[in-house]
């Protein structure tokens, strides 16, 4: 990336660095993750000061475009998802589009769901990474995954979610979708009937549509699933009950114990997908629907694609030994099994803590976070601007929309103003609400107030 100086401009040289790097980076000609010309050498080209270069550098760095790398020189940061001419990637939980698609740039990206890469303990996990390579023997693996990890993950839930099962229980899969897909495909029949949250999580939904089934949007207020809307025909249910999506609503216990009685009745299976369960922020986090449940009804689902990367594709389902024989069957057909080499590194990474030492570490920092979002949203809904529903968990925080206004006007408005941002319109099925959600893996704190004020600004001019 060549950098032109005009001696003659009424710009600094070093707003005239700042200036072209942005332009670049915000063009998409450079990209997350190139590495710039160190400081001095630019300053050698240019025939000007190193000061001046560090002082564009350093101006880059504090709004988030540029990111220093110990031993890997400056870089464009993995927080801009930029280029004009293409669309930004898209890694959360419910929309395959947005607001990324078509704004001209993004400088506060606000999607939910996505965690901090800088967060992501790199120098550790690649060192598990390459001995697990060392070590692997060539083998394909069972379908059910390597039973050091299982019985490893078996100990992980049952001391940091109470979940108590037998590692012969647990099945590691390919992320939480590729658990969704195999219950579904095992559980579920054409014609039978299958209650999903409204709004909710989608994908699930398509999953259980190309089967046949019958789908029953249920609602959602602010105990979370309408237990008493679930159709008592009903073969399976999903819920995210620990920070339902996208509403970020924790289901009540009243609601959960009544849902394990629904299912116990009518012999239902209920799939509880603890999403951001393991990133709670304000008071104790209330008993699993898996630990509640007494009749073998509730299979949990969890991946590690919040705590550590959805990159990794790794996750897991603990399944009913009457489900079990049906999954693993499903599972030999689709791929046989679980990557042994990514098992092997997250075994070792589990067993010797780095897990719960990287999460006490991103607890601290998500924490800070959402208390941020969290207060300036409570000061929006003092002034009647949003409603802002209970949140205590997870990477993002719900802001519903009231007064007839335009979810899909306002996240233009924003996308034109450089924040990319999600609404509740692509998880509704007949739900009547509409809103919008903060998430806050991907921007630091002092990000977060800059964009706050964008979002303030928008939402009371709209």
């Amino acid at each position: 990336m060549d950098v032109f100086l005009d001696t003659g401009s009424t710009l600094g040289l070093a707003d005239q660095i700042y200036e072209q790097l942005r332009r670049a980076i915000l063009d998409g000609r450079l990209r997350r993750g190139d590495r710039l010309p160190p400081t001095r050498e630019l300053a050698a080209t240019l025939k000007i000061s190193r000061h001046t270069v560090t002082t564009a550098y350093g101006r880059l760095s504090a709004e988030g475009y540029l990111l220093g790398r110990r031993g890997g020189g400056t870089v464009v940061s993995d927080l801009i998802v930029a280029g004009a001419h293409r669309p930004a990637e898209t890694a959360t939980r419910g929309a395959a589009t947005g607001p990324s698609e078509t704004s001209r740039h993004v400088v506060y990206d606000l999607r939910a769901g996505v965690p901090d890469p800088r967060l992501f303990p790199s120098a550790e996990w690649k060192r598990y990474l390459r001995r697990a390579v060392d070590r692997h023997d060539g083998a394909y693996g069972q379908p059910a995954g390597l039973i050091e990890l299982r019985i490893a993950l078996a100990r992980w839930i049952a001391r940091s979610r109470g979940v108590g099962a037998t590692h012969e229980q647990v099945v590691v899969t390919c992320g939480a979708q590729q658990a969704l897909y195999l219950l579904a495909r095992s559980c579920v029949r054409n014609g039978d009937v299958v209650a999903i949250e409204d709004p909710g999580y989608l994908p699930f939904r398509r999953v259980v549509e190309t089967i046949g089934a019958d789908v029953v949007a249920v609602p959602v207020d602010d105990e979370g699933l309408v237990v008493d809307a679930i159709p008592s025909a009903a073969r399976m249910v999903h819920v995210t009950p620990s920070h339902q999506f996208p509403t970020g609503i924790t289901m009540s216990l009243r609601r959960r114990m009544a849902l394990l009685s629904l299912a116990r009745r009518h012999g239902m299976v209920i799939v509880e997908d603890d999403y951001d369960s393991e990133y709670r922020h304000v008071d104790r986090p209330l008993e699993p629907l898996f630990r509640l449940d007494r009749n073998g009804s509730v299979v949990y689902v969890a991946s590690f694609s919040k705590i550590l990367s959805p990159a990794l594709r790794l996750g897991f389902a603990v399944v009913p030994p009457a489900l079990l024989p049906a999954m693993l069957d499903l599972r030999r057909l689709i791929d046989w099994a679980p990557a042994t080499v990514d098992q092997s590194a997250l075994l070792g990474f589990v067993a010797d803590g780095w897990l719960d030492r990287h999460l006490r570490r991103s607890r601290r920092v998500y924490r800070a976070r959402h208390r941020l979002v969290s207060g300036w949203l409570e000061r929006l809904a003092e002034r009647g601007i949003v409603e802002a529903p209970p949140s205590n968990a997870g990477l993002h925080v719900a802001a519903r929309l009231h007064g007839g206004r335009d979810e899909a006007e306002i996240i233009a408005r924003l996308a034109e103003r450089g924040v990319a941002i999600e609404g509740f319109g692509s998880s509704v099925v007949h739900a009547s609400t509409s809103g919008i959600l903060l998430g806050f893996g991907l921007i630091d704190e002092g990000g977060l107030g800059d964009a706050m004020r964008v979002v303030e600004d928008v939402l009371a001019a709209t």
